[in-house]
């Protein structure tokens, strides 16, 4: 066996690759991408140039470590980025912005507005009238802090 893996190494990163990578379809959760995908960038350049043993482990060893590496910064940069504007699972924060038109007038700045299918509880500066325009400007709580439209 050891003969056949001497005379074959390409092979053997190749099998590596396929079965890290099988093994990760099981369910490993990317802890084993990275390594599947460093075998089998292994076996290509082992077929390629005639690698020792040495310099096939060194570079399995470091495809892996940069692969990983790279997919956590790009992965780390992509969570900053859609981390910054999601309002996902935050209905209140999702509402800053728009225009509601009351239904009942504000009395001592405090009231309801309808909100799709529900209510709102709403509260302003100033009292306003039924049929105002108001703009969402801020969530306390669960009130929506709401400025007239001009």
């Amino acid at each position: 066996m050891i003969a056949a893996i001497a005379a074959h190494p390409h092979v053997f990163w190749l099998s590596l690759g396929g079965l890290l990578l099988a093994a990760e379809m099981l369910g490993a959760g990317g802890y084993l991408l990275w390594s599947g995908i460093a075998a089998l960038v292994t076996g290509l350049l082992t077929w390629v140039l005639p690698l020792n043993v040495e310099w096939q482990g060194v570079s399995f060893a470091l495809l892996t470590v940069a692969s990983a590496f790279f997919w956590w910064r790009w992965l780390a940069s992509r969570r900053a980025a859609s981390a910054s504007g999601t309002t996902l699972n935050q209905r209140g924060q999702a509402m800053i912005g728009r225009i509601l038109t009351l239904d009942t007038p504000l009395i001592n700045g405090r009231g309801s507005a309808p909100v799709g299918d529900g209510r709102w509880q709403v509260v302003a500066d100033t009292d306003l009238p039924a049929g105002s325009r108001v703009r969402v400007i801020a969530l306390e709580g669960i009130t929506l802090r709401v400025a007239p439209c001009s």
